[in-house]
């Protein structure tokens, strides 16, 4: 009896770990962040094991497959764990394409691309998407445009850096100079001095809110409870830009964005002046794709970006997000499903979260 009784008790504190519902769903996604032994069989396994499932009181969680091992288990010979997944090569092998692209003077073609990583055109395309969020055209091109940024800052001439950061000529670089600095570059080199950014600050459920708009489009959302401290933050984001506030036009984009944060099931499709890294633009792109009322782990996003050892770095791309609701960093949390940190107060993510999945009726 004091066997069976520890047995179960064994049993509900396994069905209580998050992780067994990783196991349970042979989620791919958990690979990496954890194994699994099995006592009866003395092996150990990946969340995304194929075998037959254990009895959960047989089973133990191990950080790392050296804490398997140490334990006494040996690698099962079905998934290999042992050996790095399919996903984790995919990773590698996308990894290394960004390191390609950012270090190369100008775009790699995808052919060359795909022939680097070993793989047909078609199927490294569709890996590279599947996950950066990005094509590799579009990833090269958001390098292109970071190098540009860096070297207008440094001070260097707007020929030189258009040169410098990879453009084959003038004209290609000032086709898309507006998206890619969202002003002309003579303005961004002197740091963004006579730019015209419109702002107008009104009041939601949630407290402040501030909605800022270049000649590209939406800049800045930021909330917060002293509508001040929202213009200075403003201030500090473009120090030598012109605000303006809005007018009565522009007070309507404010009571589109409330609207939204309201009633989620509106949606939201404004145009937008995304300004980061590559890396930046890469999570934000991600987190993008998270439906209204779900949610992805940071572990999750680092995954699908390409980058599975990033998952600090994508939380301080996340902290970073100057576009409250409009780049949805509220839809991540923790592995646990918990909530954590937001720049905007863990109160105001757990609305948003709680108003979005009353939208979809969840």
């Amino acid at each position: 009896m004091r066997v069976s009784a520890k047995n179960l008790e064994q049993a509900a504190a396994i069905q209580r770990d998050p992780r067994w519902a990783s196991v349970l769903a042979r989620s791919p996604a958990a690979d990496g962040s954890f194994f699994y032994s099995v006592r009866t069989t003395g092996v150990y396994c990946r969340p995304s094991c194929a075998a037959r499932l254990a009895r959960p009181e047989n089973v133990r969680f191990h950080g790392t497959r050296q804490e398997a091992e140490q334990a006494g288990f040996r690698p099962c010979r079905r998934c290999k764990p042992d050996q790095p997944s399919l996903s984790e090569q995919h990773a590698a092998t996308v990894t290394e394409a960004c390191r390609l692209i950012e270090t190369s003077g100008g775009i790699p073609s995808l052919e060359t691309l795909a022939t680097h990583a070993g793989m047909s055109v078609f199927h490294f395309h569709r890996i590279f998407k599947a996950l950066t969020g990005l094509t590799p055209r579009e990833y090269a091109t958001a390098q292109r445009g970071e190098r540009m940024r860096g070297e207008l800052t440094r001070g260097r001439t707007v020929t030189a850096a258009i040169y410098d950061s990879g453009y084959s000529s003038n004209a290609q670089f000032y086709g898309e100079s507006r998206q890619v600095l969202g002003m002309s570059p003579s303005v961004y080199r002197t740091g963004g001095a006579d730019a015209d950014i419109r702002f107008a600050v009104g009041e939601c459920s949630l407290g402040s809110i501030l909605v800022a708009q270049s000649e590209i489009g939406v800049c800045a959302i930021l909330l917060g409870d002293d509508p001040e401290a929202l213009v200075r933050d403003l201030q500090d984001r473009f120090p030598r830009a012109t605000l303006i506030g809005g007018d009565a036009e522009f007070e309507q984009l404010v009571s589109h964005v409330v609207g939204f944060i309201e009633a989620p099931g509106l949606g939201l499709n404004l145009p937008l002046d995304v300004r980061g890294t590559a890396f930046q633009q890469r999570v934000w792109q991600a987190l993008q794709e998270i439906p209204v009322g779900s949610t992805a782990t940071y572990t999750e996003i680092a995954a699908r970006i390409g980058s599975p050892r990033s998952v600090r770095a994508v939380a301080q791309a996340c902290a970073a997000n100057p576009l409250a609701i409009a780049i949805p960093c509220h839809r991540v949390v923790r592995n646990d499903g918990g909530l954590s940190g937001y720049r905007w107060g863990i109160e105001r993510k757990r609305a948003i979260q709680e108003r979005e999945a009353r939208a979809l009726g969840v």
